[in-house]
């Protein structure tokens, strides 16, 4: 018999998890990060700095299909971090954003984010975060 408390999920949206690249932008400027989890009410991602909790962030990736139920589009994101996991030296920083806007954008708007390989994200140590709830 498991002495476990029984939890409840409370997040109202299907969580994806997706390695995918994104930019960041706060405090004037702008850095490269990649996606953990991504719901169509926030996201989990990892970067260098890490803005403070409150703080507004402006985000811009390609939300996939299955969150668009349509076609994968090109978004800008404007969000608050919820939380942000400082990281040990040469680690990247663990950040969770609850998203309040989107902006759909054109194919010519998107030349700003560096390919990477998805390979980097999913051997990064730590990922195991978390969408807000």
């Amino acid at each position: 018999m498991s002495t476990e408390p029984i939890r409840m999920e409370r997040r109202v949206g299907q969580r994806f998890t997706l390695h995918m690249p994104l930019a960041v932008s706060f405090d004037g400027r702008t850095m490269q990060g990649f996606t953990q989890d991504l719901s169509g009410r926030g996201i989990f991602f990892y970067t260098e700095a890490a803005p403070a909790q409150g703080s507004i962030v402006e985000l811009t990736f390609t939300m996939p299909s299955e969150i668009t139920l349509g076609e994968s589009m090109r978004v800008r994101c404007r969000g608050r971090v919820l939380r942000a996991s400082a990281s040990d030296a040469g680690e990247k920083n663990g950040i969770a954003v609850r998203l309040d806007s989107y902006q759909h954008l054109p194919p010519d708007e998107c030349e700003s984010i560096a390919p990477f390989a998805r390979a980097a994200a999913v051997g990064w140590p730590g990922n195991r975060g978390t969408l807000p709830r």
